[in-house]
């Protein structure tokens, strides 16, 4: 028997491309001596985030449709074009086993010339609202691994397995206490602290909301960990203090998770995957900026069992001081929220999803 050969497309954001990496560890993990090829769209994220975590990666010349009418989209047929031809030939070359596409429209063509050449090939879809490009794939696939219910409304039933979302593997266990975790960010461990997350690059709307609120945060006693994005550091990193932390980003997530009593998010597929695994009360602010408006919809899903509160960026200024306080002042709601997004934690999602590959490999 040759070594085995995956291939793996997903990107464009962080989103899809975190868990095509989680996957391929975890396939490396079982077979040490198998070959592992990345492919993704030229000028995305990936390009740098794939060899960073060790493994070789070939760009299309590809990118999404624009919601406007652009120049970009007239060019969207010949980027297309280009791009099948370019994964066929890749395709032809690397002969794998098995294709795995984690959505974004990178994963399109190199797993249609997959499919077409007669390689299985196993979706992973993170979002509660399904992609396009996993949308337009699903036919073919022999496989479709999904993190939320009811998603035959997208999906063919009997190729659905609900395993859930890979997650960070140093987030499976949290281990360091509250107060030890505080202090690491410099913050008091005896005080309630308020997590922000804007997701990697940062929200311009939360911090927008965060700078307004500072004051009211400290009269609630809160100390706030402020995760503000690269792209904000330099006009917020004035507001740190004792009791405000400002970070561009986070290093230690599993620290900052421990740390905190109360958080406030974007709903993107990752960070709620990640948030339904630490248990604590989330207010969910979902990006309206995102394809077929997922962050909401991955927030709603949540909303509707008890197990977050959501707020959409209109809603913020006359209703989060309300919310918030709500929240904060009653000490059943947090055990609540908690205890609910908790029940939804999938740990395992990234074995799982290999078990799924490893039953084509023997087929």
């Amino acid at each position: 028997m040759d070594r085995y050969r995956f291939i793996l497309s997903g990107g464009g954001t962080g989103g899809h491309i975190y868990p095509a990496v989680a996957i391929a560890n975890e396939l490396k993990r079982r077979y040490p001596d198998a070959e592992f090829l990345f492919v993704g769209a030229k000028d995305k994220m990936e390009m740098e985030k794939v060899p960073q975590a060790g493994y070789e990666i070939k760009g299309l010349w590809i990118s999404g449709l624009q919601r406007k009418l652009t120049l970009k989209n007239l060019m969207f047929p010949l980027k297309l074009i280009s791009s099948l031809l370019e994964a066929r030939k890749i395709v032809k070359q690397f002969k794998p086993h098995v294709a795995i596409g984690t959505g974004g429209f990178a994963s399109g063509p190199l797993l249609r010339m997959a499919e077409s050449s007669g390689v299985p090939c196993v979706l992973q879809e993170q979002n509660s609202y399904a992609g396009i490009t996993n949308k337009l794939l699903a036919n073919k696939a022999e496989k479709i691994c999904v993190a939320y219910d009811g998603m035959e409304r997208f999906f063919p039933k009997e190729k659905i397995v609900k395993t859930g979302n890979p997650i960070r593997t140093d987030l499976v266990q949290i281990k360091e206490s509250k107060k030890e975790a505080a202090s690491f960010f410099g913050l008091d461990g005896n005080k309630k602290t308020l997590l922000v997350l804007g997701g990697s690059l940062g929200a311009r709307r939360i911090n927008q909301l965060i700078e307004k609120e500072l004051s009211f945060f400290e009269k609630q006693g809160l100390q706030v960990l402020w995760q503000c994005g690269k792209l904000y550091h330099e006009e917020y990193k004035k507001y740190e203090s004792e009791s405000v932390k400002v970070l561009a980003f986070v290093n230690r997530m599993d620290l900052a998770y421990a740390s905190a009593d109360v958080i406030i998010s974007r709903a993107g597929a990752g960070s709620v995957s990640e948030l339904c695994l630490v248990g604590k009360p989330v207010i969910f602010i979902p990006s309206p900026n995102v394809a077929e408006d997922h962050q909401t919809q991955n927030a709603q899903a949540l909303v509707a069992i008890d197990a977050a509160i959501m707020l959409r960026e209109s809603e913020l200024d006359e209703a989060f001081a309300t919310r918030f306080s709500e929240l904060m002042e009653s000490k059943e709601m947090q055990e609540k929220l908690g205890e609910q997004i908790k029940k939804m934690a999938m740990p395992k999602a990234t074995e799982h999803i290999v078990d799924e590959i490893e039953k084509l490999l023997k087929k």
